[in-house]
């Protein structure tokens, strides 16, 4: 790593270790007591990826086909991918006695997508302390519920998996059917959904959270988070009750209860999570659009998720605005949000854009499955988000690749692999201005 980290830009090294782990993976998954059966090495690359980028698609039921070896490198992989490749390698630095450089801190800045160099060995610190936290006491309280359904071993080992897949936002479950088995629990829907949520909501915004206690001391940015996720999921939720209500594939022959567990449950999953309560493929087209929407907008800046971030969402959103009424700045909480910032969002919401149409388009070249579920497999792939309407396993070779390339860029951001591709040139020369016509 130290002589990558001086002869590489940190970029281009978060790209390379990112790809050595998902090889390694891919290696591990196809030793012979992985698997229960024989798999390619396309399968174990794609779901090596998956894991790693806390996807969640599936080429192969994850509880029947990997064994307990196989099972457990994934669940390694969603943990390294989660709290990000780079803080574990801070991590071993920091076990080992070893001094943390400053082009190791870029890297870690980069890949925990923070603004400043301040405090970045001090938060993966709190960031491996409060995953493993959380981790913990979800699993004890999930274990109350599975180990006298399943027995002491499978439901302590089922209650590992999912709280670890859950706070990940990973998605991947033992069951071939997610959890729709648990549509109506209120101990499984609470405690996964808060895993997800707060793994989604980011690492700064749970260490500002613990540390000011205070809406009123608590940065914009953490302000902007819980606002807008607290607001996006209510909304989804009263949609999703009013748009399936009827529908027999999904919420139309559970209780009251369960249809409203299943509209909070479906409302907070498709913003990275990737777990599922009810049948994906039997929702109406409404709720399916809506979704895409959802998983592309995804969850937190420095979080366990994907997508283009809430934050960026919101500030699009309030450019917007801000154009529509001839104003000059964007002014939120008695704070003026910087061009950096207005520029930064537009360009990763207009990159993210153009790798979700290509990808889709060239999918439709070698596949002939229908646009609706090809569209939400893309999106659910670079919103690292795993849903799917069950055509995963049924795409070409091709179309594996395709997805593997989009989950990977869904990870690690259109501009970390456009910023390792870009040369910093900046010019001194100042040209004049003259306007271009434009709408």
């Amino acid at each position: 790593m130290n002589w990558l980290s001086r002869t590489v830009n940190p970029s281009r090294l978060l790209i390379i270790v990112f790809i050595i782990v998902g090889l390694v993976g891919m290696l591990l998954l196809k030793l012979p007591f992985a698997t229960t059966e024989k798999i390619s090495w396309l399968d174990a690359l794609f779901t090596s990826i998956s894991a790693v980028t806390v996807t969640g698609l599936v080429v192969v039921d994850t509880g029947t086909v990997y064994t307990l070896f196989g099972q457990l490198v994934i669940l390694t992989l969603i943990q390294i991918g989660g709290l990000g490749i780079m803080s574990f390698a801070v991590l071993m630095f920091m076990l080992l006695g070893r001094k943390i450089g400053f082009k190791e801190r870029l890297v870690v800045q980069q890949s925990l997508n923070q603004a400043s160099l301040g405090g970045i060995i001090s938060l993966v610190k709190k960031l491996f302390i409060f995953s493993f936290t959380i981790e913990f006491f979800a699993m004890m309280i999930l274990a109350m519920k599975w180990v006298p359904e399943m027995g002491f071993g499978k439901g302590l080992y089922f209650s590992f998996f999912h709280s670890i897949s859950a706070f990940n936002n990973a998605g991947f479950g033992l069951w071939p059917d997610s959890l729709m088995r648990e549509v109506g629990s209120p101990v499984v829907n609470i405690v996964i959904s808060l895993l997800f949520i707060l793994g989604g909501v980011g690492f700064t915004v749970l260490v500002d959270v613990w540390s000011k206690k205070s809406f009123k001391k608590f940065s914009l940015h953490t302000k902007l988070m819980l606002v807008g996720s607290l607001g996006l999921n209510v909304f989804a939720m009263f949609l999703f009750f009013i748009l399936e209500y009827n529908n027999p594939g999904t919420l139309g022959p559970l209780s009251l209860a369960d249809k409203w567990w299943a509209s909070y449950f479906q409302a907070v999953s498709p913003r990275t999570a990737g777990f599922n309560s009810i049948d994906i493929g039997a929702m109406e087209e409404p709720s399916i659009f809506f979704m895409i929407a959802l998983m592309f907008i995804g969850a937190g800046s420095a979080s366990t998720g994907g997508g283009i971030k809430l934050t960026t969402f919101i500030i699009i959103v309030l450019t917007i605005g801000a154009f529509l009424k001839s104003r000059k700045e964007i002014t939120l909480g008695r704070r003026t949000v910087g061009e950096t910032v207005i520029f930064r969002s537009m360009s990763i919401t207009t990159l993210s854009a153009l790798v979700v149409f290509s990808a889709t388009f060239m999918i439709t070249l070698s596949d002939k499955h229908e646009f609706l579920p090809l569209l939400f497999e893309v999106v659910s792939a670079f919103g690292t988000v795993g849903l799917s309407m069950g055509i995963t396993a049924d795409l070409s070779a091709l179309a594996k690749w395709i997805v593997i390339f989009t989950m990977m860029i869904g990870k690690l951001g259109p501009l970390t692999l456009a910023f390792s591709l870009a040369t910093s040139k900046q010019s001194k020369i100042k040209y004049p201005n003259e306007d271009v016509l434009t709408g």
